[in-house]
């Protein structure tokens, strides 16, 4: 298969084009312009439809319109890098549907924004299915897709890593030893949380791996978008997380997410330990009981140092408050070996049912003794939580008095992902577990925390 154009790959491309044994399922994420589509539809997925036996095959893409416009009829689209490919864009009279000729096989061409016509075409077992943008795609129709095939390749752009699709299918995905290296490490750690499935396989590319761009044009692309915002860390770094819309825009890993080595070195003076609990004993959402231990110091860092996240959904058996109770108490005891005693507690005030278990655990438990369990203080408004915890959070220009530890994953994910509803001026109500909890810990010592506060 010759093409009318050179097109120089990387090594790292060329590893992933030329792993075709063993392989069930490639899933290609990274920067902007880093070859991904081209690459991947162009070169990788169509060796697999020509080295498959199955003549029917799917590239997919949010339209019909956007696959043509950036896979097929683009420079160094399909048709460019096969001219022996045909494209019939309204079908044919023996396929109705938009669909490309290739070595006798057929590929069809669907948009996952119309269920009633991708409902029309998965009615059978398919050889290569090319998924564009997966992450943005109809949940349903990957739910369908999935099975109905031989081999698949995903691609996709930064996105919110809360969305279902990341763990339900993207996050399945490992890399190869060889290129394990170049995954960020916020990436590995939202692959790591979820079950590996065998023989798929996770790549993450950059500029550097797409050797058609030139030091110029890259430096051009990155001095394109202000640095530190969320659309800097999309794409030009390739991380995941929401460009819009977030309650904690200026929460930044490098700024604001230390290790334990980081906290040891710094010879803090702690002046408040505060720990809190929030809940929710639904089995049907993914609303769950967060715990949270932080401290302050005398320098006004307010530091989110561990946290045990429970989802009902998760359990056979469901929790109940007789349960959570001597959960938090092993918490609270955990804590107080490795930081110290946190004792007065704080437990969201509209769970009344938790409350009087942890009051009556205490009065049978003698050595729960030293702990008090209070309601949450609930005046304050949650704009004013915000509005502080961003002015803790700090900037490029303020230095942060909010500092999550690393292994605090969910925290970490929560402050990432929290979003203001579309709707109204307020924040959406999901993502905010941790975050609820942290808060009910540092409100009431709000007067400790902050840059200004010694």
């Amino acid at each position: 298969m010759k093409s009318r154009y050179e097109m120089p790959l990387s090594q790292k491309f060329i590893d992933f084009c030329n792993t075709v044994d063993g392989v069930d399922v490639d899933v290609l994420e990274g920067t902007t312009a880093s070859g991904k589509t081209t690459v991947g539809a162009g070169v990788k997925f169509m060796r697999m439809v020509s080295r498959s036996d199955k003549k029917l095959h799917i590239i997919a893409a949010k339209t019909t319109g956007i696959a043509e416009k950036n896979i097929i009829n683009s420079d160094f689209g399909i048709l460019d890098i096969h001219p022996n490919a045909i494209y019939c864009g309204n079908g044919d009279k023996n396929d109705k549907l938009p669909h490309i000729k290739f070595e006798g096989k057929i590929i069809y061409i669907l948009g996952y924004d119309n269920k009633d016509k991708w409902k029309m075409a998965l009615g059978g077992q398919y050889g290569c299915v090319y998924i564009d943008e997966c992450n943005t795609a109809d949940i349903e129709f990957m739910r369908e897709i999935v099975s109905r095939n031989d081999y698949m390749l995903l691609t996709l752009n930064p996105d919110d890593p809360g969305l279902a699709i990341y763990d339900e299918f993207i996050n399945r995905a490992r890399p190869y030893k060889k290129y394990a290296k170049d995954v960020p490490v916020e990436i590995m750690s939202d692959l790591e949380r979820v079950e590996p499935t065998a023989k798929w396989r996770y790549w993450f590319f950059t500029f550097n791996d797409n050797l058609s761009l030139t030091p110029e044009i890259i430096d051009k692309k990155m001095r394109s978008v202000p640095k530190g915002t969320k659309l800097y860390k999309n794409k030009i770094l390739g991380l995941r997380g929401r460009a819009t819309g977030l309650v904690f825009p200026n929460f930044d890993r490098e700024r604001n997410v230390k290790s334990l080595d980081w906290f040891k070195k710094q010879n803090f003076k702690i002046i408040k330990y505060t720990a809190a609990l929030d809940t929710s004993y639904s089995s049907k959402t993914t609303d769950t009981f967060a715990m949270s231990f932080q401290i302050i110091t005398d320098s006004g860092y307010l530091i989110y140092v561990d946290e045990e996240v429970i989802n009902n959904a998760d359990l056979q058996v469901p929790l109940a408050p007789s349960d959570i109770a001597p959960r938090f108490y092993e918490f609270l005891e955990r804590n107080r070996n490795k930081w110290g005693l946190s004792k007065d507690t704080f437990i969201d005030s509209a769970d009344q049912a938790t409350i009087t278990e942890l009051i009556k655990f205490r009065r049978k438990t003698p050595q729960a003794l030293i702990y008090t369990f209070q309601n949450a203080w609930k005046k304050m408004q949650i704009i004013d939580r915000i509005n502080l915890m961003n002015g803790y959070i700090g900037s490029s220009e303020i230095e942060p008095r909010y500092i999550v530890l690393n292994h605090c994953v969910h925290h970490i994910r929560e402050m990432e992902i929290y979003s203001w509803r579309e709707d109204k001026e307020e924040p959406e109500d999901a993502n905010d577990h941790t975050i609820n909890s942290g808060q009910y810990g540092w409100i009431p010592y709000k007067e400790m925390i902050g840059v200004y506060n010694k």
